[in-house]
């Protein structure tokens, strides 16, 4: 897998997916679509690199297949990846 470093005010992995996890300011994690409250003004995580970040979030690593060339390809991936990894509600 091709990492890279995340791209400036893009923050897709901050508002795509959900969080079932606590993040400081929303005890029962987020949903998706909805930014997290710990993205700046400047869609800078406000507690990277701190303990109480979500280890799914501190997990998570920039790369080429994610990322694509910019924000939209990004966010439109980690959607489709959301959506296809939503539980079956038929079951």
């Amino acid at each position: 897998m091709n990492f890279i470093n995340c791209r400036p005010g893009c923050a897709a992995c901050c508002i795509a997916p959900s969080i079932t996890s606590a993040i400081p300011g929303m005890p029962n994690g987020k949903p998706a679509g909805i930014p997290c409250v710990q993205l700046d003004e400047n869609l800078h995580c406000k507690i990277f690199g701190k303990p109480e970040r979500p280890a799914c979030c501190s997990g998570l690593q920039a790369n080429l297949e994610m990322c694509g060339a910019d924000r939209t390809y990004a966010l439109l991936w980690l959607e489709q990846l959301e959506q296809a990894t939503q539980p079956n509600r038929n079951s």
